[in-house]
């Protein structure tokens, strides 16, 4: 990783912008999935991220700016997809960290975007797709779902990945760079499909959820 990255900064001379995009999918019920399994999911997805922002991130303090796109998922701002739970939660690590970072970061100049894309065409969702070693024959919506996604949505998802790669561009000129990004219709109707069902439900319990202070 470090040589990488100081072939690079001897090539140009700095790190304008950094993609974390290295991740892959793993489908499997929480009770089907091992601890290994799980954890494998969290190396690649969560600490891989961690590593190359470890690295970059003296040349970006060095040269008092940069840019870094850390590539979630709209699976990591709302997890209501069956049998994708462990990997929605290395999605919502993503957003977590990120969130934080970009305050850690703010005093250096360097700007930091959560891109949470929605469904794009790419191999994502081809056989690499990684599945529990013991299934448990129970959970029926979770082989719907997987079934789904491989063999109904893989590809015919309805965003185009050149076409993102054109929004980064864009974004990276933006004077105000967004910490929230989500790509796709589709990533933009689950985001606020959640935003109504999560202001509806405080609505409901407010009465309840605000009477644990001290003096209530």
């Amino acid at each position: 990783m470090s040589a990488a990255l100081d072939a690079a900064v001897l090539k140009f001379g700095r790190i304008d912008v950094v993609v974390n995009n290295a991740g892959y999918g793993l489908v499997g019920g929480l009770e089907e999935l091992s601890d290994l399994e799980s954890r494998n999911n969290f190396d690649v997805n969560v600490f891989g991220m961690l590593n190359v922002i470890r690295n970059v991130l003296p040349q970006m303090r060095k040269q008092s700016s940069g840019h870094l796109f850390n590539i979630a998922s709209v699976g990591g701002f709302t997890g209501s997809f069956p049998g994708f739970g462990i990997y929605c939660a290395t999605k919502f690590a993503v957003h977590g960290l990120s969130e934080s970072l970009a305050t850690e970061v703010e005093p250096f100049g360097i700007k930091v975007t959560i891109v949470s894309p929605g469904y794009f065409r790419t191999n994502f969702l081809d056989s690499s797709l990684a599945t529990p070693s013991a299934p448990i024959d129970a959970y029926e919506a979770v082989r719907a779902s997987q079934s789904m996604h491989q063999e109904q949505i893989n590809g015919n998802q309805p965003n185009d990945p050149e076409k993102a790669a054109d929004v980064f561009i864009e974004a990276v000129k933006l004077e105000q760079a967004p910490l929230h990004l989500f790509l796709g219709h589709d990533a933009y109707d689950m985001v606020n499909q959640k935003i109504k069902n999560v202001e509806r439900e405080m609505e409901l319990l407010k009465y309840l959820a605000t009477s644990t202070a001290f003096n209530d």
